[in-house]
Order: structure tokens, then sequence, then C-alpha cells
């Protein structure tokens, strides 16, 4: 689970800036809420964060994204990180981008912090926190070859990793690719639990929509005629590896990287297709949807004619799934949730993941969103929704409705909102930029 994140010098993110997902002492929704007793507080199931266009929100969002694969994939040999200072003011184009994590992997607690320059690692911190103590696991300094490794996990081989880390590189990525294992449950975390989605992404999970017999193929054929796309269901049909618009010399390896038990996923110009090998057999499925004709039989349809929205909801649904039907423990991060979706629909998947949310699970869901449809108490708590505000010299601040005082449970917090009682809503002169024209069109015809 996430507990909490923050960010100071990243693109409009100027001043040090903290989002946390430990529930405040609101008892509106709380059955819903994650006890996590040895810690003595209880975390949120999800966050939504508002806010007008070039407010934040995308910046948030990517600076998660660009930790995540900075962690997990690190920097090549002599290459610059690719760090996004806040650059409207030279003081902070020279400082270092800054980023923590605190993160709950099975039961317990981590953080990670780390602050970067375009050329090296300035400072990385480990940190195990127990329930009335911390533990520093490692410390690393700029220009400082002291491994500052915790007594209990020091050994020769992580001093030698730690020693052997480039400049542009973190000692957590670095000792997990030399195969160590000290670090590995926090790598993983990040790897493997949190799980980010773009507006334009195409979300992965495709495959269980072609693989009969895969854990979400039943159900997500079940919920798809009811989300009135006139979708009757979706399945891969065999097709064979020469059809595939690709050079030769692509396709001889994709045969050649398709191992035993292996799926390689394509998308193509909105084609879904999956690869596998089974029993030495080569497999390539294309995912098709069915829609009903007037004669009740399915007709099938090629991807790229069905509707930005219907794909839309094609990339988001095994997100939901994921984690209103499986234990597994997932962070999902969705940029712009509602991009091509009705306000109804939205509400629905979100309505539907919040009901299988208990004090014992351990997923989370968090989104971007401008549907003000969705702010509403009687969705989520206080503490769960976010607003992003662009400030008078260009830097954003992020604000929880929680900290402010006036916002009751019984108050309409969409007219307050609206009315700017919170920020985080456009600045807009249309009204005066439309009557200076017609001024100017009014004055020019009179010469």
């Amino acid at each position: 689970m996430l507990i909490n994140f923050s960010i100071e010098n990243w693109m409009s993110f100027r001043d040090r800036t903290s989002f946390t997902m430990t529930a405040t002492k609101e008892q509106q929704h709380g059955d819903r809420l994650t006890r996590l007793n040895k810690y003595r507080f209880r975390a949120l199931p999800t966050a939504v964060i508002y806010g007008g266009n070039a407010s934040g929100k995308t910046n948030f969002f990517k600076a998660i994204n660009f930790a995540k694969r900075y962690i997990i994939k690190g920097s090549l040999p002599d290459y610059q990180i690719n760090i996004e200072p806040f650059v409207l003011d030279e003081k902070s184009r020279m400082k270092p981008s800054f980023f923590r994590f605190e993160i709950l992997v099975e039961d317990d607690m981590y953080e990670l912090s780390f602050s970067l320059s375009s050329r090296e690692v300035i400072e990385e911190k480990l940190i195990k926190i127990n329930s009335n103590s911390e533990k520093v696991l490692y410390h690393r300094l700029h220009n400082d070859s002291d491994p500052r490794l915790h007594p209990s996990i020091k050994s020769k081989r992580l001093e030698f990793a730690f020693e052997g880390t480039r400049e542009n590189q973190l000692f957590l990525t670095n000792s997990v690719s030399q195969k160590l294992e000290a670090f590995a449950p926090v790598y993983n975390w990040f790897s493997q639990t949190l799980v980010l989605v773009a507006p334009d992404t195409r979300f992965e999970a495709f495959e269980h929509f072609v693989t009969e017999g895969s854990q979400l193929y039943e159900t997500m054929n079940a919920i798809l005629p009811n989300l009135d796309t006139g979708i009757c269901h979706l399945g891969g049909e065999e097709i064979s590896m020469d059809s595939l618009p690709f050079p030769e010399a692509l396709k001889q390896k994709l045969k050649e990287d398709a191992h035993e038990g292996v799926s390689i996923k394509i998308n193509n110009d909105d084609e879904k297709i999956v690869i596998t090998r089974k029993n030495g057999k080569l497999s390539v499925k294309k995912l098709y949807t069915y829609h009903q004709n007037a004669n009740g039989e399915n007709t099938r349809f090629e991807m790229r004619h069905e509707s930005d929205g219907s794909k839309r909801i094609i990339d988001l649904l095994p997100a939901f799934l994921d984690l209103a039907e499986t234990g597994v423990p997932k962070v999902y991060i969705i940029d712009e949730i509602d991009r091509s979706l009705h306000s109804l629909l939205t509400r629905q998947l979100l309505e539907v993941y919040l009901s299988s949310c208990t004090e014992t699970n351990r997923k989370q869901l968090l989104f971007t969103t401008q549907d003000l449809l969705l702010m509403n108490q009687s969705i989520f708590r206080r503490d769960e929704m976010w607003v992003t505000k662009r400030r008078p010299d260009g830097s954003s601040e992020m604000i929880s409705f929680s900290e402010y005082e006036d916002i009751r449970n019984d108050k309409d917090i969409l007219k307050s909102y609206l009315q700017g009682r919170m920020g985080g809503v456009p600045d807009l002169y249309v009204d005066s930029i439309f009557s200076a024209e017609g001024k100017e069109n009014t004055t020019g015809g009179n010469d």
C-alpha cells in the first residue's frame, strides 16, 4: 500500500508537497478503511485528485511514474537522469528533484527517499519503520564512499554493490540487479504492486480477454453487456503469423522470443494480439469485439471500429476487476480516469470497487479527474478528495479537502468548489476576450 508520497522541484511542484493515504478521524465510510493495527492508524482505499487545466494533476502522476521507472530500470552508464525541475525561476533549475515514498510491503513499512540532479544521485536513504522506532537500512550521500549500512544487514556483498553503484543509479536498483535480496521486497513493490495507467495507455492485461479459462475471462465478458457499449463479449480468434503486418525479420524474432509458457502482447494501431507457445505449438490470437445483429446473431468487429469510450472501458476493466475480484495487493494510479467515459459509468465502476473494500484489504485506487459529478461525499470521504491549484508564480500545490474546516459531512462540497472557496477552478476571462473582439470589429466597420 502507498502510505505517503512527497515531491519537491518536479515540474510545476516547486515546493515540498506531501500527499497521504492515512485516514483522518472522520467516521464516514469508515467500514472500508484498512486497519493497520501494528502501526495504529487506518489507510484509505482510494484518493481522487481534482483541479483545473494545467493545475498539476498530471504532473503529480508523472512524478510517481518517473520515480517508478527510475527505481526499476535506472539510467544507462554516462547518461543523464531525465529529471524535470521547476523552470520558472533560475534557482530551482539548479536544485535537485526530491522524491519520498512511504509504503507498506506485506506487514512491513518502509520509507525510500532520493534526490537527483541531471548527472547523479545526491542522496538516497531507505528506512524500515517499526511500530515505535525506525531503522536506517542504508544512507548514501554524494561523494561519500562510506556504505552506511545498518549492522543487521551489513555484508561484504552489499558493501561491494554499494561501492560499485554508478553515480547516476540508485543503490536499491543496483543491489537487486546484483541478485542481492536485502531490498528486493521494496523493489518488487514498485515493479509488481504499483501500476500506473496514463490516458493513452493500452492496459497490458488484455490477454485475459483472449484466453478462455483465465481468471478474469468469464467475469469480464459477463459485465461488458451491462456497460451500454453494444458489445456482447470479446474474444480471441486464431490468426496466422503470416497475416501480421510486420516485416519478416520481426516475425522471426517474435517466433524466437515466444518461449514455452510465455505470452507476447502486441498493440498495433488499436489491434491487440497475443502470441504464445504451448507444448511447442505457436499460437497467435487477435482480440475482436462482438455485437448482436437484428437476427440475434453475433457479428465480429475489429477493435479499430469501436468508439474511444468503448476502447477506454476495455483498457480499464481489467484494472477494476483486478482490484475488486482478486485478493492480490495492488496500487493502481490512473490519470484522467474519466477520459471518454460517461459520468454514470465512471461512478458505477468506482462504487463497485469501493463496495469490495474492507478493513483487511491491501488494495488502493488513486486517480485524477475533471468529472465534478464525482465530487460527492456520498461516494468519497473528505480525506479521500484532493485539489491541485496553480499559484500566481506558476507553481502547484495540493490540498486535501479535510484541511478545509468549514466543509461538513452534510455540506454541498461541489457548490463550495465551484464558488472557488477551495481553489482549483480555472480563472476564465472569455467574456472580456469576446467583448474586446466585438469592439475591435465594430471600430473596424466604421473606418
